[in-house]
């Protein structure tokens, strides 16, 4: 578990207010946006697990903090990142802020990874955009640096080989490598044990909380696992489809869950005194996602 969060000590690191995205026209019966007036803050050295069922919104809102949606994307609100609002950032500041500042770690090693490309040469292609000053020199013992930190075996050795020689922990290895090199403030990290077993799964959790622990990071931490999340976040938010219903502490969350929708993700996940002969618990349906936002005990917010 990580230790507990000091959040009156911290300013907002990212902050994001009124995010609204949308995919083709605004109008018609029954549309809705794929996020819809979304709040969300995360504190230096912070980790906010974001979660929820597929299609409630957590990765498209990652992908808008990085501006990398397309234009088929209507995103307004603001996302201000220490201060800057990133919507308003001109394409160029954009690219310099994206891989270095804020860093994402993306779902799937199987096939995030160029297949015809040393995994160095991956990491490198980062630290050389950000860094163009650097020489070939310092760039290899910066992704050997890089390598290291992500607890890869004989990263000299392997620096060129190519990701099918690698397992798939260690293709995600590589990925957290890739986003951790040029020491960004802001990690976002998309479903990045998903694909993996649990023995894996367990190894990759103990290296993000290693990092954050070692390189002072805040982390948006995006999953459909509340085991995985509970292990990892500070603060937990709870989305379902574009829709903010409920954020508090990690215990707040896990011991007194107050949206019918959290006690219901809660309640789906099987536990050692789940009894085998009978079937899992699913997710109700007509849960209402409407209705006021606010404070219902310290720090603990829903929407009801």
């Amino acid at each position: 578990m990580p230790a507990a969060f000091n959040y009156d000590a911290l300013v907002a690191l990212l902050s994001i207010r009124d995010l609204c995205i949308r995919f083709g026209p605004a109008q018609g019966a029954g549309h809705r946006p794929a996020v819809d007036h979304l709040n969300l803050t995360i504190a230096p050295g912070e980790a906010l697990g974001l979660v929820g069922e597929s299609g409630s919104g957590k990765s498209v809102t990652s992908l808008a903090i990085l501006r990398l949606l397309d234009g088929a994307a209507g995103v307004s609100g603001s996302i201000r990142f220490d201060g800057q609002d990133l919507l308003e950032l001109a394409p160029d500041a954009m690219r310099r802020l994206r891989g270095r500042e804020i860093a994402m770690i993306f779902q799937e090693p199987m096939t995030a990874l160029n297949p015809v490309m040393p995994v160095g040469e991956q990491i490198a292609e980062g630290i050389r955009a950000h860094h163009p000053r650097m020489n070939r020199k310092e760039v290899r013992e910066t992704v050997l640096a890089a390598m290291d930190a992500v607890a890869l075996p004989d990263a000299a050795r392997r620096y060129k080989d190519y990701p099918h020689q690698f397992s798939g922990g260690q293709r995600q290895r590589i990925l957290i490598a890739m986003a951790i090199a040029n020491r960004p403030r802001l990690l976002i990290a998309d479903e990045p044990t998903t694909a993996l077993d649990v023995t894996v799964q367990a190894q990759i959790l103990d290296l993000l909380a290693s990092l954050r622990e070692q390189f002072g990071l805040a982390m948006l931490f995006i999953s459909h696992d509340l085991a995985v999340v509970s292990q990892v976040a500070d603060r937990v938010a709870v989305m379902r489809h574009g829709v903010l219903l409920e954020e508090a502490s990690r215990r707040e969350i896990f011991e007194h869950p107050l949206h019918p929708y959290t006690r219901g993700l809660i309640g789906a996940v099987p536990t050692m005194e789940t009894p085998r002969d009978e079937p899992l618990a699913t997710l109700a349906q007509g849960i209402a996602e409407s209705g006021e936002w606010r404070e219902a005990r310290p720090g603990h917010w829903v929407r009801q």
